[in-house]
C-alpha cells in the first residue's frame, strides 16, 4: 500500500531550525508535485498549504508566511521531499503533513494522498 512517511519534527527553540522529510514507500514522489501543510492554529480541521514543489521543472511556491524562511526541495533518488525550516517562531508550531497533488498552481485545493503528520513545537 502507498505511503508518505514524514519525519524530522521535533521541539525547537525560537529561531532554530529543523528539516522535515517525506519519503514515498510504494509510490514514485517525483510522479507528483508535492506540497507541505500543516495545521491551522486554533484549528482541527482546517489545515493551509505551506510550500509546494513541481514534479515537472521543480519550481517552488512559498506562502508569504514562509518566503525567505522555509525551503522545499526534493531528492529523486531518495524519493523524498524536503522542507527546510529555517528562524522558526512560536507561530510555526503545528503539525506539518505532506501531500501529493496534480500541480502546485493549485495545490491547496487538490491532493491525492497524506502522510501522517510530522509535530513541530517552536518554544523556548
Amino acid at each position: 500500500q502507498a505511503q508518505l512517511v514524514e519525519s524530522g519534527g521535533g521541539l525547537v527553540r525560537p529561531g532554530g531550525s529543523l528539516r522535515l522529510s517525506c519519503v514515498g514507500i510504494g509510490i514514485d514522489l517525483n510522479r507528483y508535485g508535492m506540497g507541505w501543510f500543516r495545521q491551522v492554529p486554533g484549528s482541527e480541521r482546517w489545515r493551509e498549504g505551506v510550500a509546494c514543489i513541481s514534479n515537472l521543472d521543480d519550481r517552488q511556491w512559498y506562502e508569504d508566511f514562509v518566503k525567505g524562511r522555509f525551503t522545499i526541495s526534493r531528492d529523486k533518488s531518495k524519493n523524498t521531499v524536503y522542507l527546510e525550516m529555517n528562524n522558526l517562531a512560536p507561530n510555526d508550531t503545528s503539525t506539518y503533513w505532506c501531500a501529493t497533488t496534480p500541480g502546485c498552481h493549485d495545490y491547496k485545493d487538490h491532493q491525492f494522498a497524506w502522510g501522517q503528520g510530522t509535530r513541530v513545537t517552536v518554544s523556548s
